[in-house]
């Protein structure tokens, strides 16, 4: 008679025991479900609570919009480019007005497409300034923790900042193995203080490694042209300018040759041809002048000089700068002048989407821009340089502050550049130019 006693005994202890278990997993899934809460409420209020304003309805919409926007994004995984090597994640904050734009079909555009890291992110903000239209810009994350950190950086700078939400469409580039994730909350709290667009642009340039240009890592390569065919092809409009993130170009450029492109019409539109902005570079400290006329005051005393006059005055000696700078004045945007292309000529200028891509197999330093208007020039492309217009690149490019890698790099794209000629030979088959 003990025995059932004893196994009724263990029955109550073990149903007390099972009982428990499921109050604890009760309680925990409570726990857990009211912490998400917590947590999407916390998250809801990132930037919110301490800058929110009355009239301001729109921001907070795209808030909500962008933020589902881009956890969708990062979830996809984004997509792999043609070499399998990088992992891309396209408009990852899409600018209001580029989303207006595709609403309305609306090609007859000019944006600026340009590429950086974390390190020269902050040039953005006088970019946005002076460009005052859309730009693309590709931001390439050479590690998991820089995706994180780049992802954060982004979305602050949109958030916080009205010029770059509506004019700014962010893509990210990362290595193929790594995937980018959204910030946990612990995470956010050092961009969740920020309260305005200045300390946004503050938080950027504080995060900056400092490096030298290119220098990246052992081992890692900037994928520069990677990132100018990301920005370029993700602008969505007729005429693009793809420039470096360190630039800025003359003030009132977009809407002055936008006016010049309807002003020729069809009498130009079977015409294969680019127009060319000519590209300067400014002393350190100096404030980079805004129309030509403050350019040739610059000029004048030495504190503006031709882009690259020191290091390779050859690969921009065919622009003429002699004869540009002697242009009389014009009230309006126009063709100065026809340039024929010559090796190692790497003009900046404003093309149509259909122009050839940049190749992708160059990376780091030398020939990548040259191997693009190569092809230009084989493909049939004619160069007009615009007489008003300039780009100037923020401080003197001297020799002793590249990498050490510089030279290494430049033979290895060399030779990488002699095989890309030959292969232009056969791509274009009925063309006589040779570059």
């Amino acid at each position: 008679m003990r025995v059932p006693v004893k196994c009724s005994f263990f029955k109550v202890v073990l149903t007390a025991l099972l009982l428990v278990a499921v109050l604890q997993l009760i309680y925990l899934s409570l726990l857990s479900r009211l912490h998400g809460r917590q947590q999407q409420y916390k998250y809801s209020e990132l930037f919110e609570a301490s800058s929110a304003k009355k009239g301001e309805p729109d921001r907070y919409r795209w808030d909500r919009e962008k933020r589902e926007h881009l956890k969708f994004s990062l979830a996809s995984g984004g997509v792999f480019d043609a070499s399998g090597q990088y992992r891309l994640y396209k408009n990852l904050v899409r600018a209001t007005q580029a989303e207006e734009a595709a609403l309305l079909q609306h090609q007859e555009e000019l944006v600026l497409a340009t590429h950086a890291t974390l390190n020269n992110l902050h040039h953005l903000r006088g970019l946005v300034a002076r460009w005052r239209g859309p730009l693309s810009l590709a931001l390439f994350a050479p590690s998991a923790e820089e995706a994180r950190l780049a992802t954060m950086a982004v979305y602050t700078l949109a958030t916080l900042c009205t010029a770059v939400r509506e004019l700014v469409s962010f893509h990210l580039v990362c290595h193929s193995g790594d995937l980018a994730s959204f910030p946990e909350l612990e995470d956010l709290s050092e961009f969740a203080r920020l309260k305005s667009c200045v300390d946004a642009f503050g938080k950027v340039a504080n995060a900056s490694t400092k490096q030298r240009n290119y220098a990246l890592g052992t081992n890692i390569s900037y994928p520069n042209n990677l990132l100018r065919n990301v920005a370029r092809m993700a602008a969505m409009a007729h005429y693009v300018l793809v420039i470096d993130v360190d630039f800025l170009p003359s003030e009132g450029l977009r809407p002055a040759f936008l006016t010049l492109a309807t002003s020729r019409g069809e009498e130009h539109s079977e015409e294969q041809a680019v127009f060319v902005v000519p590209a300067f570079e400014i002393r350190h400290a100096r404030k980079v002048p805004g129309d030509k006329a403050e350019l040739l005051q610059l000029y004048q005393v030495g504190e503006i000089r031709p882009f690259y006059e020191e290091l390779c005055p050859r690969c921009q000696a065919p622009l003429n700068y002699s004869h540009w700078l002697n242009l009389p004045a014009k009230p309006s945007l126009q063709v100065a002048y026809t340039v024929e292309w010559k090796d190692p000529w790497e003009p900046f200028y404003i093309g149509p989407s259909s122009v050839p891509a940049y190749d992708e197999r160059f990376k780091q330093y030398g020939f990548n821009r040259i191997s693009q208007a190569c092809e230009l020039h084989v493909s049939g492309h004619i160069f007009h340089v615009l007489d008003n217009a300039f780009l100037v690149h923020q401080g003197f490019k001297m020799a002793g502050e590249f990498h050490d890698q510089k030279e290494a790099e430049n033979q290895h794209n060399k030779a990488l550049f002699r095989q890309f000629k030959q292969e232009l030979k056969q791509k274009y088959l009925h063309s006589s130019r040779r570059c």
